[in-house]
């Protein structure tokens, strides 16, 4: 639970330099990537990502400039990528200048359900870690070199084994 607005920027903070290492480690034949024929892509998967960090806020009232996120997902991993850079940014600058901590507190409708701001945002990042998860093993299968996230990668693990 965050108290502060500062609480979940620090959180934030951490979070979104993970999800942009995952999105910077993409490629743009990457994206076709399906799960199964006819089911989420990798590029499917990393712009709902991007379209969640706008989505979420806007629903409590934390509002900012975006690009559209409706549009289908781009076929440029880098313009996933940058897109979701600055959605990231401007959410904290958003945050940080619309919500206060008393606001945190305050009751919102999402989903039909009630609940605090600070618990959207909560949702917010447990929702990216759920698909930076799903985004993770679609890499793996696209053969592509997989960062670590909440540690290090299998990769990341040989190559610092090796050096010992």
């Amino acid at each position: 639970m965050f108290t502060t607005v500062n609480d979940f920027l620090q959180e934030w903070k951490q979070e979104a330099a993970v999800t942009q290492k995952v999105l910077d480690a993409l490629t743009d034949e990457s994206l076709k990537q399906e799960v199964a024929p006819g089911l989420y892509s990798i590029g499917s998967v990393a712009w709902h990502i991007t379209g969640a960090v706008f989505y979420f806020p806007s629903q409590v009232g934390i509002r900012f400039e975006a690009p559209d996120l409706q549009k289908e997902a781009p076929a440029s991993a880098s313009e996933i990528s940058e897109t979701y850079k600055l959605v990231s940014d401007r959410l904290s600058e958003a945050v940080t200048e619309q919500v206060s901590d008393e606001k945190m507190n305050e009751m919102v409708n999402l989903f039909g359900m009630d609940m605090p701001v600070q618990a959207v945002l909560r949702l917010l990042i447990q929702h990216q870690a759920h698909h930076r998860g799903q985004l993770t093993v679609l890499m793996r299968q696209a053969d592509l070199k997989v960062p670590g996230v909440y540690g290090p990668s299998k990769e990341e693990w040989e190559a610092m084994n090796a050096s010992k």
